[in-house]
């Protein structure tokens, strides 16, 4: 497990260290601009942190080539304040509440060279009588899904009763769970918690579950306690917490052998992002450490504006929705680099996917099927993923189950990844829409690939089947759409799968749709079956067409010689529609 240790804080009497793992204020941190040699730029995404009765804290991003800042804050009928600091944050103590300040800041070089002053920030103290309370001076500084660390000294040993809830500093409260939920879950051995009885629509909801928010919400199974050693790691649910918000945890000793009060954990979060290129990384010195705390960020941006999520190396274990949001990127670190890894499956959660309008209460029913996926992407245009992994990591002996790495839930709208691993068994990769995966590798050993796309195009791709199977079943919806094409692919297999045990594709026997299939240059490996197409179902049309049905052309590596019927060997003028992604695409 990542160290989620970044601040440590002893707190006397109970032998208990609490742990954050925020980022640090220091003008190393990432987010500054790069490139700038000659002068320093001014200082630029000023924002307040957090804000008590008599005191601000003010944060911006930091300068690249700054020693340091200098900032000043003025108020009508009152002195300048100003003062120097190392860090790309300030705390500024005994003002007076309910009043009006303005901040300014300035980078300052090595040399002493100064750069403009930033754009003025205007922010105010809480009045007399708000109740907002201060923020205490030892509270951590979190991003805002940040899991919280406490560490008890010893191994912690769940409980099944008590409560962990999280407050704002004026005693509201934001989140909780419960721990007599646990008994709704069973414990992989890894730690992940999944359901013991399977998800739908009718399941009431309780706080081993969560709801992810992307203009709908997302009814899933997640794992909010892990135990790492002797830290009990916390992970509240999706959007608990507010930007520049103060709060402080609190945990019954009956949870894990030891209570934590309200004065033991406080913490603040970190300030509203701005930008359009949000940052994730799983130790907390990002915007975000989790990839679905800035999906549903994002959604809150323009429909239409494009965003790019930056995610960096690391291993993010969590079920991802997104939904409304059109023109998006999520650009990891590298295919071996970003991982993001959760078991998922029918019966863990029943349907392909769903998400209600109206966020259900606790006790409520879930209202809709959050399903068997890792990512469900519905309505959602041009997104665009790269550079990561993203596999559903659910087990089973036989391999059985239906347990998608991705659904992309859009007629008529667009999906590009590139230079990706998308894993599981059954039903690793569902689309509609259009879509082109390049340079990718897909695994999975049953109908790996499948769904209702007008085209979907891999590649120069890798498709490696796990074990013996059927690489895809198509469900086009009109004769005429190119359905599933591959390009310049290679077909490849794991260790130890048998000879001619793998079918190119087969037919869910389904006459009101199209088993459109076409593999174009592709090299095989001989775990391809010399049928290639299975029979098991009459797939349509059964004789295909040059535009229509199953059919291959320019296979290497394997004999296309005993092919069945219901497989077609084009002509080199028949495959030249299928032949580049202009020619299938469009785009």
């Amino acid at each position: 497990m990542r160290l989620l240790a970044k601040t440590i804080c002893l707190v006397a009497g109970l032998g208990i260290t609490l742990l954050s793992c925020g980022q640090k204020d220091n003008p190393s941190q990432p987010g500054g601009e790069s490139g700038k040699t000659s002068s320093l730029e001014a200082p630029s995404g000023l924002a307040l942190k957090s804000a008590g009765k008599t005191q601000l804290v003010i944060q911006w991003q930091p300068v690249t080539g700054a020693k340091g800042y200098s900032w000043k804050l003025t108020a009508a009928g009152q002195a300048d304040r100003t003062d120097n600091t190392s860090q790309r944050n300030v705390t500024i103590a005994d003002l007076r509440p309910g009043t009006s300040y303005t901040f300014l800041v300035q980078a300052v070089s090595d040399g002493g060279a100064v750069s403009a002053w930033s754009q003025p920030l205007a922010c105010e103290t809480l009045p007399d009588g708000s109740g907002g309370g201060e923020t205490p001076p030892d509270a951590k500084s979190v991003c805002v899904d940040q899991p919280l660390v406490v560490e008890l000294g010893r191994t912690p040993v769940l409980g099944t009763s008590g409560l962990i809830q999280v407050f704002k500093a004026d005693g509201t409260l934001v989140d909780k769970i419960d721990m007599a939920d646990l008994a709704k879950v069973n414990i992989l051995e890894d730690g992940t918690m999944v359901p013991k009885e399977t998800l739908n629509q009718e399941t009431p909801v309780h706080t081993f579950m969560d709801l992810l928010h992307s203009t709908r919400y997302r009814p899933v199974h997640y794992t909010p306690l892990r135990i790492d050693g002797t830290r009990l790691e916390i992970k509240l649910h999706n959007e608990a917490l507010e930007f520049g918000g103060s709060y402080y945890l609190t945990i019954d000793a009956s949870v894990a052998g030891k209570a934590v009060g309200k004065d033991d954990y406080p913490f603040v979060v970190n300030a509203k992002h701005t930008g359009t290129t949000l940052h994730v990384a799983a130790d907390g010195s990002a915007d975000f450490c989790t990839v679905q705390g800035a999906l549903s960020y994002a959604t809150k941006l323009g429909k239409n504006d494009a965003v790019t999520v930056e995610v960096a190396a690391g291993t993010y274990r969590e079920l991802l929705y997104l939904r409304d949001k059109n023109n998006l990127t999520i650009k990891g670190a590298g295919r071996d680099k970003t991982v993001i890894a959760y078991p998922n499956n029918e019966s863990y959660a029943t349907g392909s996917g769903a998400a209600v309008q109206s966020k259900p209460a606790l006790g409520a029913k879930a209202g809709a099927m959050g399903g068997r996926c890792l990512f469900l992407a519905e309505s959602t245009d041009n997104l665009v993923i790269e550079d990561l992994t993203i596999e559903n990591t659910f087990w089973a002996d036989d391999h059985k189950g239906q347990a998608e790495t991705l659904y992309f839930n859009g007629d008529s709208k667009k999906l590009t990844i590139g230079s990706c691993n998308l894993i599981s068994w059954q039903d690793t990769f569902l689309c509609k829409g259009e879509v082109w995966v390049h340079d990718s590798l897909i695994a999975g050993h049953v109908d790996f690939i499948w769904g209702y796309p007008k085209a979907c195009l891999f590649e120069n791709c890798e498709i490696r089947s796990r074990a013996g199977g059927y690489i895809v079943q198509a469900r086009v919806n009109n004769a005429a759409d190119k359905g599933f094409v591959f390009l310049n692919c290679k077909l490849t297999a794991e260790e130890g799968v048998s000879k001619g045990s793998v079918y190119l594709a087969r037919s869910g026997g389904d006459t009101s749709v199209y088993d459109n299939v076409t593999y174009v240059n592709c090299k095989m490996s001989d775990v391809i079956a010399p049928a290639g197409w299975h029979t098991g179902k009459t797939p349509t049309p059964a004789t295909p067409t040059a535009a229509s049905g199953w059919k291959e052309y320019g296979t290497t590596g394997v004999s296309t010689a005993s092919r069945n019927s219901y497989g077609k060997i084009l002509t080199a003028a028949e495959a030249e529609p299928f032949s580049s992604k202009a020619a299938v695409l469009g785009w």
